[in-house]
């Protein structure tokens, strides 16, 4: 068979809400290499937020990280986008005001607004496995700090004003009512998809791609064929052209043998 490259979401799609890796969804990935093709991470984390040894150790030619906002293959960077220091400071000061609470998400730190997030679950999960890697950006404000995108709460009485002030400069993903991303113009994941495809001289027939959520439309729109897990949101099954089993149910190694990758 020639060799295909198949695009992979993380959460909820290669690892669980606790954060564990099926055991076939390994063996998948090893059988997809040992029969040639090429496996990538496309996930909206930025790279500083990618480093699980488990996760890494399933031996990915190349990473997409936030949202198509850095790219790359075999240790060689393809893009590397960072939001110009202008923009991040008009925007900081737009969603202060508007009481939406950012995470800076960048290439070896993740910047949070520690007052306004403090009290999200999530947000101390990041601070116990990011430890120094995860930074206040009150009081702290630096000209070399490196971000791709940002994640964002949204308080109850928030003013989503702030979202059509920015709209210019950003692409608003929205998760729920509390949680979105905010991906610069012109990134997706599609784009980080795309970027591959074009270095490595593949078709677009030879590219699969497999997420759940709503930063994964775009992706498995644009790949050749789009799988959607059966644990994946309305959204996703319907830009999908397969939708799976579950992430518990070896919803990978299903699709992969579905698809003749794996045997």
């Amino acid at each position: 068979m020639k060799k295909k490259a198949i695009f992979f979401d993380i959460d909820g799609t290669i690892v669980d809400r606790r954060m564990q890796i099926a055991d076939s969804t390994k063996a998948a990935m090893e059988k997809l290499h040992e029969n040639g093709h090429c496996t990538f991470i496309c996930s909206g984390r930025s790279r500083a937020y990618i480093k699980n040894p488990e996760l890494l150790s399933l031996k990915f030619d190349g990473i997409i990280a936030g949202c198509g906002t850095h790219v790359e293959v075999g240790g060689k960077n393809l893009v590397c986008h960072v939001i110009d220091k202008e923009l991040l400071s008009y925007t900081w000061s737009v969603l202060k005001k508007s009481g939406i609470s950012p995470l800076w998400e960048g290439i070896e730190y993740l910047y949070g607004d520690e007052e306004g997030l403090k009290d999200d679950p999530y947000y101390r999960f990041l601070k116990t496995q990011l430890k120094e890697n995860l930074i206040a950006i009150d009081g702290n404000v630096k000209d070399d700090w490196k971000v791709n995108k940002m994640s964002v709460v949204i308080k109850e009485d928030a003013d989503l004003g702030a979202f059509e002030i920015l709209k210019e400069h950003f692409h608003l993903l929205q998760h729920n009512p509390v949680v979105a991303e905010m991906v610069p113009a012109g990134f997706s994941k599609a784009t980080g998809l795309e970027a591959v495809r074009e270095y490595l001289q593949l078709g677009t027939e030879d590219t699969y791609a497999v997420g759940d959520s709503i930063n994964d439309l775009d992706m498995l729109r644009a790949a050749g064929t789009g799988i959607a897990m059966g644990n994946a949101s309305k959204e996703a099954k319907e830009a999908a052209d397969y939708v799976t089993t579950d992430i518990h149910d070896d919803g990978i190694w299903n699709a992969m043998r579905h698809f003749g990758l794996i045997s």
